[in-house]
């Protein structure tokens, strides 16, 4: 035994290197996922909790809007080739054609006859100055306000869609605690049934998969003593009669991964971890909020 003793220690290593990751850190499993209506994909502007910038989704089932922000259709002369441009390019390509055998631009055209030649030759200097008189009006120059500068209010950032904002009170602040405090108990319990209460079915899909994970493994990914150490108000719209509101929390908890002995395979049951995330929650105006969306900060 004891001359095997290194190698053991070698592939119980190599072993634990190659296994799949532990980690199965808080509610949510450490990614971003879930929706936020039409800014999904949007990035939520940043607060004093969380300066940085939120991770876009990795997993959600609201579909990307089209066109994208920033995406502008192509002109319809780019789009549908008109018969003229087509006769233009084939008369130019005539001219070219000629340049390189020598005979000069218009040698391509000689086989028509003078008279015709002379008239196609015209017809041809006549579309392209008009071509480049047309390149030159049709530039515009770029104004800087945009639009906003006609209609006399602000633009949504890149890529946020406009919307109605709604007024978040201290009440609210209340209940996004206390749905991080109930999401996180629910998860360490899997308990589904309080996750359908307060998170939408989205949500607990994903929550449900990470649970099935977690059993697969034969382990319980345990938070608790969640305690909300700062947040603040990201962004609060209202959009198709549902209530949004995005949430940058940092909180402090025990975090700990265990088997069904209750060892404790990963973590401290002694000390706190933190974590800062952005959560968002949804209503029907004047319901209860919901949990819809839960996003990593980078």
């Amino acid at each position: 035994m004891r001359r095997h003793t290194p190698l053991i220690a070698v592939l119980l290593a190599a072993s634990l290197a190659l296994s799949p990751a532990l980690a199965l850190a808080r509610a949510g499993d450490g990614v971003s996922a879930g929706s936020r209506g039409t800014r999904t994909y949007s990035a939520p502007a940043p607060t004093n909790t969380a300066p940085g910038v939120a991770a876009p989704m990795q997993r959600s089932l609201t579909p990307p809007s089209a066109p994208q922000p920033g995406f502008a259709p192509a002109p319809a002369f780019q789009q549908r080739p008109s018969f003229m441009s087509g006769l233009m390019g084939g008369l130019i390509g005539a001219g070219i054609g000629g340049m390189l055998f020598g005979g000069g631009l218009f040698h391509g055209l000689s086989g028509f006859g003078s008279i015709f030649g002379l008239l196609i030759q015209l017809a041809l200097i006549w579309f392209v100055g008009r071509w480049l008189l047309g390149l030159f009006f049709n530039r515009q120059p770029a104004m800087a306000g945009g639009p906003a500068m006609f209609t006399g209010t602000a633009m949504p950032g890149p890529g946020r869609p406009a919307g109605p904002a709604v007024q978040i009170g201290a009440a609210d602040f209340q209940a996004f605690e206390q749905l991080l405090q109930g999401v996180q108990a629910a998860w360490t319990q899997h308990d589904l049934t309080t996750l359908r209460m307060i998170a939408t079915p989205e949500m607990v899909s994903y929550f449900s998969e990470q649970m099935a994970e977690q059993t697969s493994r034969n382990v319980r990914n345990v938070v608790k003593d969640v305690k909300l150490e700062q947040g603040d108000l990201s962004e609060a719209w209202a959009e198709q009669g549902r209530e949004y509101a995005t949430v940058a929390m940092r909180f402090s908890m025990i975090d700990v991964t265990v088997t069904p002995q209750g060892q404790v395979v990963e973590g401290n049951p002694n000390q706190r971890t933190q974590a800062t995330e952005v959560w968002t929650f949804l209503r029907a105006p004047g319901g209860r909020w919901v949990l819809s969306a839960i996003q990593q900060v980078r």
